[in-house]
């Protein structure tokens, strides 16, 4: 049976909308945090991987970091609250990131990413996975970077058949899933465009070996997504409307003012909105409001008067 996880976006899938997300659509069976850089557990990181604001779910904090110290750091810390797994970021494609030959650009050099994990393992009792890109600017890349992770245990390895150039546009490259599912003995998830019943099929019938799926965007735009590729029978309108008011309340509970919280809501809506019918003048009204009010007032008529396509 097919495993499905909810992709770690910074700004975007902490534990409010994780949260919100569980009690209302089809359980993930693994989510995973937005990154935990070089500077730790601050208040932020902390309240998301606070155990009190995971209640029943599978959660993994992800690390983000080049650095020995700072990966064995993190996990002193975190095992302080009863997690013994984490996974590593391997993926991250901004510019302030790869600049630091941090995430997708630590990739670009195997020699250290191959000692970094040799001391990890040596060092570190946690089960550790990987969340990988496949290169930075050339697919070529991908076998010396599979030749490194081939040396270790991973609990498992999370691969986004892209490069740190593609970005989120344009096709997977398929063919260095393929590379990856013929040359690794290691346990596989895939991420990459699952985005509807049909492109999760499509993708296992193609790979039928593959048991584990993540998926991110997918989620922002129909958050019934996994509820669909189940064909569990679930009343969609209705829990979209509870998912909403539980993530607007969330954040409303930790923030000040309207504006923080609007920008977090505003930024959903930029995914969920796609799947309304005839939404653009809310849409835009949603996006000019200033006030909690007139938010609320946009996001009523568009329940109201538009068809979520997604039904």
């Amino acid at each position: 049976m097919t495993k499905f996880y909810l992709a770690p976006m910074e700004g975007i899938t902490g534990y409010i909308f994780r949260n919100a997300y569980h009690h209302n659509f089809s359980p993930m069976d693994k989510y995973f945090t937005p990154f935990i850089s070089n500077k730790g557990l601050g208040k932020k990181e902390l309240n998301d991987i606070l155990p009190e604001h995971n209640k029943d779910m599978c959660v993994v904090p992800q690390i983000l970091t080049n650095s020995v110290g700072h990966f064995l750091r993190i996990t002193r810390e975190l095992a302080k609250y009863g997690y013994d797994t984490v996974n590593i970021n391997l993926g991250c494609p901004s510019g302030t990131v790869v600049s630091k030959k941090h995430g997708a650009g630590f990739l670009t050099v195997p020699d250290e990413l191959d000692a970094f994990f040799e001391e990890i393992f040596e060092k570190s009792s946690f089960k550790i996975s990987v969340k990988t890109r496949i290169g930075m600017e050339d697919e070529a890349e991908w076998e010396k970077i599979v030749e490194v992770y081939k040396k270790y245990p991973f609990e498992e390895l999370i691969v986004h058949p892209r490069l740190r150039k593609d970005l989120y546009k344009g096709n997977v490259r398929i063919t260095a899933y393929e590379y990856v599912c013929q040359n690794i003995d290691v346990p596989l998830c895939y991420n990459g465009d699952i985005v509807s019943k049909e492109s999760c099929e499509s993708f296992l019938r193609a790979f039928p070996d593959t048991k584990n799926v993540m998926t991110g965007r997918g989620i922002l735009k129909n958050p019934a997504l996994i509820s669909d590729i189940k064909e569990e029978n679930v009343q969609k309108p209705d829990k979209l409307r509870d998912f909403h008011e539980e993530l607007l309340d969330g954040y409303r509970s930790i923030m000040s003012g309207d504006m923080n919280t609007l920008f977090k809501m505003k930024e959903l809506w930029g995914y969920l909105g796609e799947n309304f019918a005839g939404a653009q003048k809310q849409l835009k009204k949603i996006k000019k409001a200033q006030k909690i009010s007139e938010y609320e007032e946009a996001v009523r008529s568009i329940f109201t008067d538009c068809e979520w396509k997604c039904v």
